[in-house]
């Protein structure tokens, strides 16, 4: 298989081959239709002025006139009626004319053999070194008929334009060829570089650094490709750190059941210690039963699969009905709850998005402070509405809020109060609102308090 390089040095040199027969076509195709009707005009023209200037002039030397003509640039033909020929200047490649052309001039017709010249010769056609490429045009000198046939010698015109030509074509070729295999080798090296950090990325390696500083297609691509290495990377730690916290979540809980099981087989403990431990136990259960949910769920968000029920709904009904399930909570902790929930019809999953707001309020809930304060609105905008949940608790410092959607991330990172929480709450959250089209921001101060805002759109 061929490389790219090669490919690209081929297709670019196949281009410029391709492009100089086209170019030909069409220089020859202007020749054709512009240029040679005006250089048989200006020939005849001349011709003519040559034949007028020896009818006027009997005295002149008609041999000698031609033969200075001719010195400056033309190849001359000179036949008269007894059909004695005489040529001037350069020979002739081809004398090959017609003796019906020669009489026709010599009874006073003009013959236009550069404007009739065969086409399939295309441009050289101007180059043609050809008898019956001429002018031919009657001449009268001394009352003696003759045919003059003329046309440019292009040798002695553009001899020394025909070397500067040839170098500089043979030049311009050459040069772009050596120019195309260099700077296609710029081209590509970037190109080299990222197949073999996207080889190196594929075996699991990370550590993929490319020093590319290109301000093109290919520097955004490098750099694209950074990032995107970034983004892996973090994927794969987190998918080890998941893995890591499910493990320890599974198998907490499963150790602690064990452990109380095992106790609950000793016959000398007492009635209190069993109720004790069995309620230990359930609670176990229970968080497992919780976890277990909560994995199903995003497993649900994460897939492909159209889990949205979409129906519309009442979403302020819906939180007020939300705030009394949990109004013994606040009462425990003397939280104060204040809210503004306007009756608001939305189009979206009523179920996943109960889900949100009971995140949203067990969390401000449980992370506030005593006699703290919760505030819950939701304001009408023309084509979404905003939810907002604002508390007094603990709030969050800016290293914790960049992580607050991430799965299993918990405020507390000490094992001895993971069993408060999952740590999936706030990305179930995440992935249910952009599920549905909105958005989500969180704008928090470390111990003064959490805003939770999340815009919906209403269709």
């Amino acid at each position: 298989m061929r490389s790219l390089y090669v490919k690209f040095v081929v297709i670019t040199i196949g281009i410029m081959i391709i492009s100089g027969i086209f170019a030909f076509l069409i220089s020859n195709a202007y020749y054709q239709q512009k240029l040679k009707p005006y250089n048989d005009h200006k020939n005849t023209k001349i011709a003519l002025d040559i034949a007028e200037f020896t009818d006027n002039h009997p005295e002149i030397n008609l041999n000698e006139y031609l033969e200075n003509i001719s010195s400056i640039g033309y190849q001359i033909f000179l036949v008269d009626n007894s059909g004695k020929e005489s040529y001037f200047g350069a020979p002739f490649r081809e004398y090959n004319l017609a003796n019906s052309t020669k009489e026709q001039v010599l009874n006073g017709e003009i013959f236009h053999g550069i404007l009739d010249f065969p086409q399939e010769t295309f441009v050289t056609g101007f180059f043609a070194n050809e008898l019956k490429n001429t002018i031919g045009v009657p001449l009268t000198h001394n009352e003696e008929k003759y045919a003059l046939f003329l046309r440019p010698d292009i040798k002695l015109l553009f001899n020394e334009m025909h070397i500067l030509f040839g170098w500089l074509l043979a030049l311009t070729i050459i040069l772009s060829i050596i120019m195309v295999i260099f700077s296609t080798k710029y081209l590509i090296n970037p190109i080299l570089k990222l197949t073999t950090a996207t080889k190196s990325l594929a075996n699991g390696n990370f550590n993929v650094h490319l020093d590319i500083s290109r301000h093109d297609e290919l520097g955004e691509l490098s750099h694209s490709f950074s990032q995107m290495v970034k983004k892996l990377e973090q994927m794969d730690d987190m998918r080890k750190e998941f893995t890591s916290n499910i493990s320890h979540d599974i198998q907490s809980p499963l150790s602690n059941i064990k452990g109380y099981t095992n106790l609950l087989e000793n016959d000398s403990i007492s009635q209190e210690e069993r109720s004790t431990y069995i309620s230990i136990i359930n609670g176990e259960i229970q968080r497992l039963s919780t976890l277990t949910k909560q994995l199903l769920l995003l497993a649900s968000l994460d897939s492909d699969e159209d889990i949205l029920k979409k129906e519309s709904f009442n979403v302020g009904k819906q939180m007020k009905e939300l705030i009394r399930n949990y109004q013994w909570q606040m009462a425990e902790k003397d939280i104060t709850l204040e809210f503004t929930l306007p009756d608001v019809e939305i189009n979206g999953d009523k179920s996943l998005l109960h889900t949100v707001w009971d995140n949203l309020l067990t969390n401000a809930i449980k992370y506030n402070k005593v006699n703290g304060n919760i505030e819950i609105s939701i304001e009408e905008k023309e084509k979404s509405v905003l939810i907002t949940f604002e508390d007094t608790g603990i709030g969050l410092s800016d290293n914790v809020k960049e992580r607050i959607f991430d799965r299993f991330y918990r405020v507390d990172t000490s094992r001895t109060h993971s069993v408060e929480g999952t740590g999936l709450g706030l990305s179930i959250v995440a992935a249910i609102v952009k599920l549905h089209g909105g958005l989500i921001h969180v704008d928090s101060i470390e111990n003064k308090g959490t805003t939770f805002a999340i815009e919906l759109p209403v269709n």
